[in-house]
């Protein structure tokens, strides 16, 4: 392993990574930054800070993820984040739930190109038949509330929820808590001073009263 420091790296932020996973992030970044020009993957602002926007802002999540996984779920794949990154840094099989077909078909090939140990599925997310996971991530993809009822039926007892947030993660997690209990770990995101990761577990609804 090496410590990342170097001007590119510097983009992703104090990651360590291995020169393999490095490569294989540059592959990504490549691949998306063609893709892009056909399908709408990233806005064009945010193509020009891919690596600390996004990049980096997946590999934040891998010191919460849980150890020894066997499998993990990321739903609304879109571009490939967090769960694409995440499989290519972890080596963790994801199966990424992306309903777009042309999303779909750019994760399918970024995978194929990457090696990364990834299964497609171009499902709505309630459609969507898989056994529950230790591990669910989503980024971007909608209000905790709703994210919570999306989330819930793929996760497993055991299991933790990891979802990047923004500057209005607490009145999500307010709107949330009258709806569901759970366990919330709140933590600074380490790419934007104003957002935040929630790693939520113990999920249930709350029930109403008789």
């Amino acid at each position: 392993m090496f410590h990342v420091k170097h001007e590119m790296d510097q983009r992703l932020g104090d990651f360590s990574l291995s020169p393999s996973v490095q490569r294989r992030l540059e592959l990504f970044a490549d691949l998306l930054t063609i893709w892009n020009a056909r399908i709408n993957l990233v806005s064009r602002g945010d193509l020009e800070k891919l690596w600390s926007r996004h990049i980096a802002d997946s590999l934040q999540l891998i010191p919460l993820m849980p150890e020894n996984l066997s499998s993990a779920i990321d739903l609304g794949s879109g571009a490939g984040f967090p769960g694409l990154v995440l499989a290519i840094a972890t080596g963790v099989p994801f199966t990424l739930i992306e309903a777009d077909q042309r999303k779909s078909a750019f994760l399918t090939e970024a995978a194929r190109k990457t090696k990364a140990p990834t299964c497609v599925q171009t499902v709505q997310i309630e459609r969507a038949n898989l056994a529950p996971a230790r591990l669910v991530t989503a980024r971007a993809l909608a209000p905790l509330p709703v994210l919570l009822s999306l989330a819930a039926p793929f996760l497993a007892p055991d299991g933790v929820a990891l979802f990047p947030k923004g500057k209005n993660a607490a009145a999500e997690l307010t709107a949330a808590a009258r709806q569901w209990h759970m366990r919330v770990l709140r933590l600074p995101s380490r790419t934007d001073p104003q957002a935040s990761v929630l790693r939520v577990s113990e999920i249930r609804r709350v029930r109403a009263n008789p």
